[in-house]
């Protein structure tokens, strides 16, 4: 993975890190997922429990993975206090889905990358069995050349399951390449 791209979505995608209250569990006791050292083709590199956001009971809980081409892969599972509807389309998660992509545009701002772009609608992505309310954005990266990220979210037995492919165009990697690998991600994370 480029160096840019390294030094760049760590800031990002673990902003909170500085915050971790300690290593996420391998299960997460919620969902029963299962974070292992290798899955669906990616090797995870590091995990974290982070602070619980407003209204939750209980922190958020993250595994980063990566891949031998190249994507960096943050996983996230927590709760907003309340019962989280299973599927993509419920309100509950149209609106976490919005808080989020608000969010990764305020941090990429944050972080002075220019030539912030996303399509103005959200699609619905399928991986396995699982449907995810989903988007591609990118940014251009510091060093030229731009830094793209594929936000999903959904509502997975009572809590939220939220998944962000990272990549850059230096590295020759494509929306292709990302959807490729969460084809076989997602399935071996939700089984």
């Amino acid at each position: 993975m480029s160096k840019v791209l390294v030094a760049v979505l760590a800031g990002l995608t673990l902003a909170g890190a500085a915050f971790a209250q300690g290593t996420a569990p391998p299960t997460h006791a919620g969902t029963k997922l299962s974070f292992l050292p290798a899955l669906g083709g990616a090797t995870l590199q590091q995990s974290y429990i982070l602070p619980s956001p407003p209204g939750s009971r209980e922190p958020t809980y993250s595994w980063i993975y990566s891949t031998p081409n190249k994507l960096q892969i943050g996983v996230y599972v927590y709760e907003p206090g309340r019962r989280v509807p299973s599927s993509s389309d419920n309100p509950t998660v149209v609106s976490q889905f919005a808080n989020e992509l608000a969010s990764a545009e305020q941090a990429i701002k944050l972080n002075g990358m220019p030539g912030y772009e996303r399509p103005a609608v959200p699609s619905a992505c399928r991986y396995g069995t699982v449907s995810f309310r989903c988007i591609v954005f990118s940014a251009m990266a510091p060093g030229g050349g731009r830094l793209f990220s594929k936000l999903l979210v959904t509502g997975y037995h009572d809590y939220f399951v939220k998944i962000r492919v990272d990549w850059a165009q230096a590295d020759g990697r494509t929306v292709g390449d990302a959807d490729t690998f969460l084809q076989a991600f997602v399935p071996a994370l939700l089984r």
